[in-house]
């Protein structure tokens, strides 16, 4: 995968202001990818104050039920929204990916109605709601792009719904990879070499609601038809083609360039 996507090491705490606005231009460039933003935009975003913060692979973002008064930006590694049932069983409901605000939505609602949780290890800049708020709301063409941003994330969570109900194990994984390459790309801006999913068969289980051995089953298939690889608990694409061909992939639901 791309170095600018890379994982970071565990965590660090707080490192005052951003060192420089670059730090946050894979944020920006997310943004960019659905909304038109102005010069003077973009700068107020590269201008906010931030920290940062490296946490380590199931790491705890926040969780369900608390009052939000920051807003993380993922800035290399992933991350995942799960919600819990009431007798422990857990359901991955989205991923999250380098670029990402993780919690936008805390400007319009104030408690978390799910848990978010590192995947890999994680670099965060994260920011005050507060200050976030102040730039937002004297500019209605950063306040579109942050609507956007959670309009999209509702799109894919249809998508995701969708992708539960009415396709068969083998078209559900190979939409997840799917779609994970195509959001990935976009912010690359090139072609990935190879997309590597730091996923656990158990993980995998608990987002497209199958059982660990039936993940692992398909995955074998998918590897039969060339479509994955497998290298000891890794898994990369294989052939793109073949893979959006299983999954009967429209690009549609990213909304890509919605400006």
């Amino acid at each position: 995968m791309k170095n600018d996507l890379a994982t970071g090491p565990r965590w660090m705490g707080d490192a005052g202001k951003g060192a420089t606005s670059e730090r946050l231009g894979i944020f920006l460039r997310k943004l960019m990818s659905h909304s038109r933003l102005s010069t003077a935009d973009q700068e107020a975003v590269l201008a906010l104050p931030y920290t940062i913060r490296r946490l380590g692979p199931n790491d705890i973002i926040f969780r369900e039920g608390e009052k939000a008064v920051i807003c993380p930006i993922l800035l290399s590694g992933f991350a995942y929204r799960h919600k819990s049932a009431a007798d422990g069983g857990r359901q991955i409901v989205s991923l999250k990916i380098p670029g990402d605000a993780l919690d936008f939505q805390s400007l319009y609602l104030e408690v978390a109605d799910h848990s978010l949780q590192a995947l890999t290890d994680v670099e965060l800049a994260v920011f005050p709601l507060k200050e976030l708020e102040k730039i937002v709301a004297p500019r209605p063409g950063l306040a579109r792009a942050v609507l956007v941003d959670i309009l999209v994330e509702a799109s894919i969570g249809r998508e995701w719904l969708l992708n539960l109900g009415r396709r068969n194990a083998l078209a559900r994984l190979a939409h997840l990879l799917c779609e994970l390459n195509h959001r990935i790309t976009r912010i690359a801006g090139e072609p990935l070499a190879g997309l590597e999913l730091p996923l656990t068969q158990e993980q995998l289980a608990d987002l497209l609601g199958l059982t660990p051995v039936h993940v692992n089953r398909t995955i074998k298939t998918l590897e039969r038809e060339g479509a994955v690889k497998r290298v000891s608990r890794r898994l990369t694409i294989g052939n793109l083609d073949t893979l959006q061909h299983i999954a009967g992939f429209n690009d549609l639901y990213l909304h890509r360039n919605d400006s």
